[in-house]
């Protein structure tokens, strides 16, 4: 086992309810060590004592940020062992990759996970994967599946397909009280007001000649989820992938009760700012506008909105060479999610780090209903990030199998995941000395 790492004046994300500060961090292997204050003039740090181990080997990190892993509260893996487009194993080193200690899968998948005993998959530690159950039978939205045998079998909560379930349904399952204190995600979408478009009806998208979306198709039956959540108060209703800026604002108006989430692509994106033949246009929900961006960022702003989802959705390379309007939506990309909306809200924004960690990390956790993540003395679960690591879009460097990751034609960036605990020390990117 080499020598401790001594992190020197990094900067710590350390939990929800701790803001940004400076120390020195000693890492044992994989292992977040100890975290030490500013040590004080003229008082030796006894870090050999401490580690009980070789003299640490030390690293100026005043340019590194350490936190939690990310949390992603739903992606999508259809066929977790034999899949051409991704695979458990491949999911996993793109989440490690990205710097996601916790993954939540949707039940979308070939066949659909909505019996207790589809409910077995598993990532080794410290990665954690939870398995949202089904609502529905086979998410056909006509029968309820089995809630309390897939809660009993571990399922972190219930979840819906890409459009509402009839209200009469949703109504039943969650009078029925089989749900109790665990979540149910659905999302506010209407198939039959879409128009078969798939970018949202803004002046940018009919300029541009797209199949265009109707701002109703998320407005109507957000209304009625509104009212159903109002209805039933103990329910502990979840929003999946709010797109809209009218969205936004009537969520407001309910003071962001229920959570609900957003795609991280929505908050890069829009139709007045892609370019045409740029990846990311084929998305569930529709890509808006200037305007829908901007709302959803406010929203994350004010607490709106509570939390950013990868929503990975994984196309195979012969897939992704359909046109547009012949393949499957979605993109992924959970190495990109962090990089990118740093460059986008941090460097070239107003947010600090720790709001994006809020929203990539403790939100989610919120939203999943599990106790938000800490920097902790033994933990596995942390990351280091550089803000100025060269990234770049190069395909051999994430293990993720997709084709449809926005690489092709978008511009180099800057930012990457240098170290964590969720993987080997010999895959760190870290500056050390040859020697460690």
């Amino acid at each position: 086992m080499p020598a401790p790492l001594l992190l020197r004046q990094v900067n710590l994300l350390e939990g929800p309810d701790s803001r940004e500060r400076r120390a020195d961090v000693l890492l044992e292997g994989s292992r977040l060590a100890t975290i030490l204050g500013n040590p004080v003039a003229g008082e030796p740090c006894r870090l050999e004592v401490m580690a009980g181990l070789a003299s640490p080997v030390e690293i100026e990190a005043s340019n590194l940020w350490l936190g939690p892993a990310l949390v992603d509260p739903h992606s999508v893996l259809e066929d977790p062992r034999l899949g051409r487009a991704e695979t458990l194993a491949s999911l996993a080193d793109a989440a490690r990759f990205g710097g996601y200690g916790t993954v939540a899968l949707l039940p979308w998948a070939r066949p659909w996970r909505d019996r207790p005993e589809s409910l077995d998959l598993a990532w080794p530690e410290p990665l954690r994967l939870l398995l949202w159950g089904s609502f529905s039978q086979g998410g056909e939205d006509r029968e309820l599946a089995p809630h309390a045998d897939q809660l009993a079998a571990g399922a972190c909560g219930l979840a819906g397909s890409t459009t509402l379930p009839p209200l009469a349904l949703l109504e039943r399952g969650l009078r029925l009280g089989e749900t109790g204190p665990h979540p149910v995600l659905v999302a506010p979408r209407d198939l039959s007001l879409t128009q078969q478009g798939y970018v949202r009806e803004r002046v940018e998208a009919l300029r541009g000649g797209w199949p265009v979306d109707p701002v109703l198709s998320e407005l109507l039956p957000l209304q009625s989820l509104l009212t159903l959540a109002e209805a039933l108060p103990d329910a502990c209703l979840r929003l999946m992938n709010l797109s809209t800026a009218e969205g936004v604002e009537l969520l407001r108006q309910r003071r962001g009760q229920p959570q609900a989430s957003v795609g991280w692509w929505h908050l890069l994106a829009d139709s007045g700012s892609l370019d045409p033949s740029a990846e990311g246009w084929r998305m569930v929900p529709s890509l808006g506008g200037p305007a829908d961006r901007e709302a959803l960022i406010a929203g994350l702003v004010d607490g709106t909105l509570s939390a950013v989802a990868v929503q990975h959705e994984a196309l195979d390379a012969e897939e992704r060479l359909l046109p547009l309007d012949q393949r499957r939506p979605g993109l992924a990309g959970h190495g990109l999610v962090l990089p990118l909306l740093w460059d986008a809200l941090v460097a070239g924004g107003t947010w600090s780090a720790w709001q994006l960690w809020q929203v990539l990390c403790w939100g989610p956790c919120g939203f999943l209903d599990l106790p938000p993540s800490r920097l902790e003395a033994g933990s596995s679960d942390w990351i280091l990030f550089d803000p100025k690591a060269p990234g770049g879009f190069a395909p051999i460097l994430d293990p993720s199998l997709a084709a449809n990751r926005p690489e092709a034609t978008q511009g180099s960036f800057r930012g990457r995941v240098v170290a964590s605990g969720l993987s080997e020390p010999k895959d760190w990117l870290v500056p050390v000395p040859p020697s460690w």
